[in-house]
């Protein structure tokens, strides 16, 4: 198996398949594959331990399926393509080295990997969507791709040294990193500061690898673009695509945008 990645501001991992080797993914991770490639979406618990670890990955938002990709015969490829400017980390796991990585981040791996809830906690409607604070934790011994937001700032905290950063930038961390969520604190900051209520704490011993990029940020910084109620947004988007406010044209290619817009914002972080 030979993987590369491409690209920079939205980079796509192609992995190079041959006879018996087998990669993972959650549904939806896919963008395109050789004619020889066969998908298969299965029940697969991915490391979820029994019935019960797989329930709580998917009342977590992890899923109860997974996808398989292999060849039929020969060789072939796979690709999945970042779905935000940001990049492709390989990560290499083995026996007792693990891995937390943000909800949206695991992109894929090979046949091995092991993936659970590693941190769950609601933090109140509206501070992330609506979800709360979600970590996948992820295991065994195989090859992972993760995906984040903008560009990767790593350190490495030695043991007890501690940074505080917004929950929406914690990308990844090793596993012997202590992570916690507190209150921002003052209430005066809390209510009036701008930067939500709470706040994650990183403690080391270990590495950790923050994005720049969040979903909540880049919605916000769209969202004037967009529009608010119904139509009206696929209207003035038209307006600029089209050229004339009154054209059908741009209202339809409006219309589009403000759907592929609405939809990659709408339910995610």
């Amino acid at each position: 198996m030979k993987a590369r990645i491409t690209g920079t501001t939205l980079p796509v991992l192609e992995i190079g398949l041959e006879q018996g080797d087998k990669v993972i993914s959650e549904p939806g991770q896919f963008s395109w594959m050789s004619p020889n490639v066969i998908l298969q979406t299965t029940a697969r618990t991915a490391g979820a331990k029994g019935i019960f670890g797989v329930l709580g990955r998917a009342l977590s938002g992890g899923g109860l399926f997974m996808n398989e990709y292999q060849t039929s015969g020969g060789k072939g490829m796979v690709a999945f393509a970042a779905k935000v400017p940001g990049a492709i980390m390989e990560v290499q796991l083995t026996p007792g080295k693990t891995y937390l990585v943000h909800r949206h981040g695991f992109l894929c791996g090979t046949e091995g990997v092991e993936l659970a809830v590693g941190f769950q906690r609601s933090l109140g409607a509206g501070i992330f969507g609506g979800d709360g604070m979600i970590l996948q934790k992820l295991s065994g011994n195989a090859t992972a791709w993760i995906e984040l937001g903008g560009e990767i700032v790593s350190y490495d905290l030695a043991p007890g040294e501690s940074l505080q950063v917004h929950p929406g930038h914690v990308g990844m961390f090793e596993g012997s990193v202590n992570f916690d969520i507190t209150m921002i604190p003052g209430l005066k900051n809390a209510l009036f500061g701008g930067d939500g209520l709470f706040i994650a704490r990183l403690t080391g011993p270990g590495k950790i690898w923050l994005q720049t990029l969040t979903m909540p940020n880049l919605a916000h910084a769209l969202l004037p673009y967009i529009g608010r109620e119904g139509n009206s947004s696929a209207t003035t988007i038209g307006a600029g695509i089209g050229g004339s406010s009154g054209g059908v044209g741009g209202a339809v290619a409006g219309g589009v945008l403000g759907s592929v817009l609405g939809g990659l914002f709408g339910d995610k972080e």
